[in-house]
């Protein structure tokens, strides 16, 4: 049998807070992180909720122990360095040491979330000034490069941008390299802030949502933005156990399509969704009576939640395993999505736990299913299928089974 991967530690940030008590304490209270900003510099700030992290770029670098104001780390970065101190608690450096280490770091949309508030000096004739520490921030491999630099690390990089599916195609290439022996550990994972740019550029598809969200129901309006970032410490089995370890999960499945449909939508009778959902679990070798939960993309869009829900139905039947998103807790997070939700399925082996699906009223027309409403812990679960659904068709499902 070939040595599996597993996940030996997790680190996470987002709006509902750091590291897994204060995630559960509100994922199980019904605490979501969506109010209306405070931080990002927005005329739409009074109109939106959004899942904003509640601190200032002054406040995270102070807790990094960064001088703060303008000092060329954008939030996008220092979200990323906070999630990822929370994973190398539990981890010793050594480990990290040399190039049989990767780090696979996602995102969408680089520094702009710094860079977009100094476009007038950047147009300007002035040739010095603090805006020049972010000129190479826009880049997304900006945070990749930083989060290495500042822990000491000289891993093989590399950073991905697949949309909202980027964190979790992270994983998947972590994975392989790990399975091809062309490294023995890789952190893999995602980082996102909110920005102008992204908020008007969803402003402009018409699809976010004034109040919290609603997946999966027959009233959803659109999703709601947030930020964040969350990292996964992927080795081998033996690995993990010769040096005595916690193995969190088994990593068993995955798979990653394109179902070419449209840019931005995904394709109507949720052909992609179900193909990548039924490739993954032809890789992890099992049954769709096998798994226990689903954590759903679950964006509260119009076409997402109709053509998922028909991919679930078509896989599972009238009656399938318990499914809800998280995204009305946590916001979309964006690059950051797949490797957040990624942990939530790990917590939910770990604790039987099936999270609820927040704000749900009324049963879609186009489906027969239904979310979970009610947090249910203790629950048999032995296998969570987590799905991360990006722009122009870039789909991932991921299976992680129980340890």
């Amino acid at each position: 049998m070939a040595d599996r991967i597993v996940v030996s530690s997790v680190g996470i940030f987002s709006a509902l807070g750091l590291g897994k008590d204060q995630h559960l304490h509100a994922l199980k209270s019904g605490s979501s992180g969506l109010q209306h900003p405070e931080f990002l510099q927005t005329v739409h700030a009074p109109e939106f909720v959004m899942a904003e992290v509640k601190k200032s770029d002054n406040d995270l670098a102070a807790g990094l122990s960064l001088p703060t104001g303008a000092n060329g780390y954008t939030r996008t970065t220092l979200l990323a360095l906070t999630a990822m101190r929370e994973l190398l608690r539990y981890v010793d450096r050594s480990l990290l040491a040399d190039n049989r280490f990767a780090f696979i770091n996602a995102n969408t949309v680089g520094g702009m979330c710094s860079v977009e508030n100094m476009y007038l000096d950047f147009i300007s004739e002035q040739k010095e000034g603090e805006f020049l520490k972010y000129i190479d921030t826009l880049d997304c491999a900006e945070s990749t490069q930083n989060v290495a630099n500042y822990f000491g690390l000289k891993p093989f990089m590399a950073t991905i941008s697949t949309a909202c599916s980027s964190s979790a195609n992270a994983l998947i290439l972590g994975s392989r390299m790990i399975q091809q022996g062309l490294v023995e550990r890789a952190i893999c994972g995602g980082c996102d802030a909110m920005s102008r740019f992204t908020v008007n550029g969803f402003l402009s598809l018409k699809n976010v949502d004034k109040a919290p969200c609603k997946p999966f129901d027959q009233n959803r309006m659109g999703l709601n933005l947030g930020e964040g970032a969350g990292y996964l410490l992927l080795e081998k089995e033996s690995d993990a156990k010769k040096r005595g370890a916690e193995i969190l999960a088994y990593f068993s499945g995955y798979a990653n399509s394109n179902d070419a449909y449209h840019p931005t939508a995904p394709s109507p009778d949720g052909a992609g969704a179900h193909r990548t959902m039924t490739q993954a679990l032809h890789k992890a070798a099992l049954q769709p009576a096998d798994i226990g939960y689903i954590n759903a993309h679950g964006t509260a869009t119009i076409n997402n939640d109709a053509a998922e829900g028909r991919a679930i139905e078509r896989l599972f039947g009238e009656k399938p395993p318990a499914f809800s998103s998280t995204k009305a807790f946590t916001g979309h997070t964006l690059a950051a999505a797949g490797s957040i939700e990624a942990i939530f399925s790990i917590w939910s082996l770990q604790q039987g736990i099936v999270y609820p699906n927040l704000n749900f009223e009324t049963q879609m027309d186009e489906l027969s299913i239904a979310p979970a409403t009610v947090w249910k812990e203790g629950e048999n679960i032995r296998h969570v299928l987590s799905n991360s659904f990006g722009f122009g068709g870039n789909n991932v499902s991921l299976i992680f089974s129980k340890a």
